[in-house]
């Protein structure tokens, strides 16, 4: 009969096992481990040797408050000879004596979170279970080193923002791995609603990461439950900071956390998608950060954004088209069992709360595979998505008379959909994944599955007059600029038209502002041809930063839209274009050389662009692994003019080495919110 072991105390091995299981960044002082992979510990026992068929040991695993082996949250299992990693399992690996090496596997769909196992009748260890995206057998199975280093293990990113003809990087500190923001994503699932209705099938229900993603997408807002963020889309921040001041997940998590899940004040598109994927990343689900420009909001599920205005003055140029300039979302990677293969992969799911989804403020996951096929019909909310890339834009002008009339627009939802290249900071244009070239065979099947009849049907000619916007290459913020209406007769008579050129501030948003420049050409007369340069006309608009500098939102964004009436047909063409100003670059200069616990400088240097003095100036770095986990601050103690050169030096201390991302941020009382970074090696 097989004697149970007398074990008198054990090492847990966290600094080998975190580090083969690719979790040694959370710190080595506890073990965090993956499911499906192998990890070991060390027996130390009271009395007797270890002998094998006759030493026994019981060991029970146990998840949530209330364990069971129905929800797949208990597992009671015994020594085998061997390791089976499709469950769980143990086994004796070392020689046999007092001391014993004792390897431990978890299933490959074992939920994930906290843990206890208890070790016979000796005693109990804890330890925390993840996603484990390098195990063929997991879920979240992702077949590529290099995807993995960035889709799981990067700590920093890029996340685009700007406008379609202008995309800027914006930097972001993801901040998975610093200390407390593991146990901060384990709480953020304790405390959604599922979880505090029934704990035992919400802790179930975590082995499958379809059903975590969801979780997140509804828990990063707080519209329905003590979630992290609380969107506002105004200018009116009391109460809180600007979706523009954060710099990165781990200043917002800890807030989260430090104030009883309270909200954290104010969260936009790319701040919701940014903590999603940070948590993504900390749980082990492979994730990427994903911006539409130009996305559509569909809110009646037609497929057709309808719009429109009533009068002709500055405000048609700016509220005609009101698509926002670009909208993130998250896409996590996973096998979709629940439908066929070859919807495997990349998973759109959107955190930012727009509509409910099954009565909640959260939207996917959808294979974006289905998106691009239009394969509408599949859970979770793919009509929406679809439509942030798909939908149709119609746009009517209100008559004088109390009739309207279509306006022809080139206007095309979803542009330039973009993500963070792997291993670089390069801009990788994902578009393809979510739809078939514009006009092909493809494009027109899809359509045909999405029932998108109105794209099929509505098939606008190019009218005889066409117009388009130009604009040159100088437009940073503080200068005086030109920006042009281009307008072409296509037809062999002679035409003339008027022309409404405006110039308004945006927000990314498509919440408009102040008229920044105007023009009313009542009498645009142009010769019959066929599109060449002397049957054309340019007309100038001037923008001028004495007009437009104090309309400005933190976005810089300003939209432009020229409207082209033809008085023999009636006819209406009309052409928007956004336009991002440039903030002046930040420079930032290591001095010394980044070695592991060495304090380094960075030196940081902005040159003020503006014709007026910079008041309040502030640097902030951040970085991970970098500053700490903290956010660390200089401010100048004078003002700088124009021209001059606003410099400091921040000190900081990296603790890990690799290449290492360091976010600057600026602050002052005309520049608010200018973001730049610097990559950096650091030694060990």
């Amino acid at each position: 009969m097989a004697q149970a072991l007398d074990i008198d105390r054990w090492d847990l091995e966290c600094e080998f096992n975190n580090t083969d299981h690719r979790t040694d960044l959370n710190g080595v002082d506890r073990l965090i481990v993956r499911r499906g992979q192998v990890f070991t510990i060390s027996l130390y026992l009271r009395s007797g040797n270890y002998q094998p068929g006759v030493g026994s040991l019981d060991l029970v695993a146990e998840t949530g408050p209330q364990p069971s082996e129905q929800y797949g949250t208990r597992a009671s299992f015994g020594l085998s000879a061997d390791i089976d990693t499709s469950r769980w399992s143990a086994a004796v690996t070392g020689p046999p004596g007092d001391t014993l090496t004792l390897s431990i596997c978890a299933a490959p769909d074992a939920p994930i979170g906290r843990y206890t196992l208890t070790l016979g009748a000796s005693g109990q260890i804890e330890f925390i279970l993840l996603y484990n995206p390098w195990c063929p057998d997991d879920a979240v199975y992702m077949d590529n080193e290099k995807s993995l280093e960035e889709y799981v293990l990067s700590q920093d990113g890029i996340i685009f923002r700007g406008s379609s003809k202008h995309p800027i990087a914006t930097p972001w500190n993801f901040g998975q791995f610093e200390s407390g923001i593991l146990d901060i994503c384990l709480r953020i699932l304790d405390m959604n609603p599922k979880c505090l209705r029934n704990p035992g099938k919400d802790y179930s229900g975590r082995r499958n990461p379809i059903y975590v993603s969801r979780v997140l997408s509804a828990m990063v807002n707080c519209n329905d439950d003590k979630g992290v963020l609380l969107g506002r889309w105004t200018d009116d921040y009391e109460g809180g900071v600007s979706p523009m001041f954060w710099r990165g997940s781990v200043e917002i998590l800890r807030n989260w956390d430090s104030q009883a899940c309270q909200p954290v004040r104010y969260g936009q598109c790319w701040v919701f998608a940014a903590v999603a994927c940070s948590i993504s990343r900390a749980l082990g689900i492979p994730c990427r950060v994903v911006t539409n420009y130009f996305s559509a909001h569909d809110t009646n599920g037609n497929l057709v954004i309808e719009q429109g205005e009533s009068s002709l003055g500055p405000k048609l140029m700016v509220c005609i088209i009101s698509k926002r300039n670009y909208h993130c979302w998250l896409e996590s990677w996973m096998t979709r069992p629940d439908l066929k293969s070859e919807f495997n992969g990349w998973q759109a799911s959107d955190p930012t709360p727009q509509e409910k989804s099954e009565g909640v403020y959260c939207c996917g996951p959808i294979p974006v595979r289905a998106i691009k096929e239009g394969d509408l019909m599949f859970k979770y909310d793919a009509l929406f998505v679809f439509s942030e890339v798909n939908a149709d834009v119609v746009t009517f002008r209100k008559n004088k008379d109390g009739s309207t009339s279509q306006v022809y627009s080139t206007a095309v939802v979803g542009q330039k959909i973009s993500t963070k290249s792997v291993g670089s900071d390069a801009r990788e244009d994902i578009t393809h994944l979510y739809k078939y070239p514009e006009g092909s065979d493809e494009e027109r099947e899809a359509f045909k599955k999405a029932n998108h009849q109105n794209k099929l049907l509505h098939q606008q000619q190019n009218p005889g007059l066409h117009v388009t916007i130009k604009v040159t290459s100088d437009m940073s913020k503080g200068c005086d600029f030109d920006v042009f209406a281009v307008v072409t007769n296509n037809t062999q008579s002679e035409k003339k038209c008027r022309l409404l050129f405006g110039s308004c501030a945006v927000s990314y948003s498509g919440v408009t502002g102040g008229n920044c420049g105007f023009k009313d050409l009542l009498n645009v007369e142009l010769p019959p041809g066929g599109g060449q340069p002397s049957h054309q006309r340019r007309v100038a608009l001037r923008l001028n930063y004495s007009k437009y500098g104090a309309l400005l939102t933190e976005d810089n964004l300003i939209r432009l839209g020229a409207l082209l009436l033809d008085y023999t047909t009636k006819e209406s063409t009309l052409a928007v274009r956004n336009i991002v100003l440039e903030n002046p670059e930040i420079k930032v200069r290591i001095l010394g050389e980044p070695k592991v616990n060495r304090k380094l400088a960075a030196e940081i240097t902005l040159q003020n662009t503006l014709p007026v003095q910079l008041d309040n100036c502030c640097f902030t770095i951040e970085g991970a692994n970098l500053t700490g986990g903290c956010v660390i601050s200089e401010t100048l103690n004078s003002s700088v003019g124009p021209g001059e050169d606003a410099k400091v030096k921040i000190y900081f201390t990296p603790s890990h080495s690799g290449l290492r991302k360091l976010v600057v941020d600026f602050n002052s009382s005309k520049l608010s919110h200018v973001k730049g970074y610097r990559n950096v090696i650091i030694g060990k």
